[in-house]
């Protein structure tokens, strides 16, 4: 979202080196809300319905960054979450519930792509459940009612061009990702 708009999407920063949490937190606050937590246990308690993504440094002291993704899950928040660490990523990874891995070090531009990307993800899987909901509602009148009875219903109507107008949506997303990422992440 751009900063004209009323509500910007929220990241949360999780780096125990100051440095680094303040300088991720400059390159993304001009975009976004941005939260900075100095460390695994801060980032526990900095956790919220409200984010919609997290940065999160996977090797900290106290609370590691596997630790704060294991918390995410566990109370269920429907945030996306990249690893940025200096681990390089090995097999583990793959039972790994983050959303993309970022290997140190990181840059302005390398950083919003991921943030922007992720936001991208998540708008395309919400607008694809939302059109999967709208298509089996269409699909029961198909069944059960007859062609006039559809083609008298105002309703009916609506929702078929509801359903026209989110293919267009989900498909102007996933051309804005690159239809290879989409097809890898459906």
């Amino acid at each position: 979202m751009t900063q004209g708009t009323a509500e910007r999407e929220t990241v949360l920063v999780v780096e125990d080196e100051d440095h680094l949490a303040e300088l991720y937190t400059e390159y993304l606050q001009s975009d976004y809300e941005v939260r900075t937590a100095y460390g695994g246990l801060e980032a526990m308690e900095m956790l919220a319905s409200d984010l919609d993504v997290v940065l999160l440094d996977r090797r900290m002291p106290i609370v590691s960054g596997n630790e704060v993704l294991a918390e995410i899950e566990e109370r269920g928040l429907q945030c996306r979450v990249a690893m940025v660490t200096a681990v390089d990523p090995d097999f583990d990874i793959i039972d790994m519930g983050c959303d993309d891995y970022v290997v140190k070090p990181v840059t302005r531009d390398r950083l919003t792509e991921v943030v922007d990307r992720l936001l991208k993800l998540s708008a395309y899987t919400d607008r694809k459940r939302e059109l999967t909901s709208k298509k089996l509602k269409r699909n029961v009148l198909q069944v059960e009612k007859t062609e006039s009875e559809l083609a008298d219903s105002d309703t009916f109507q609506r929702l078929q061009r509801e359903i026209d107008e989110m293919e267009d949506t989900i498909q102007g997303i996933a051309d804005d990702l690159g239809d290879d990422y989409v097809a890898e992440n459906r």
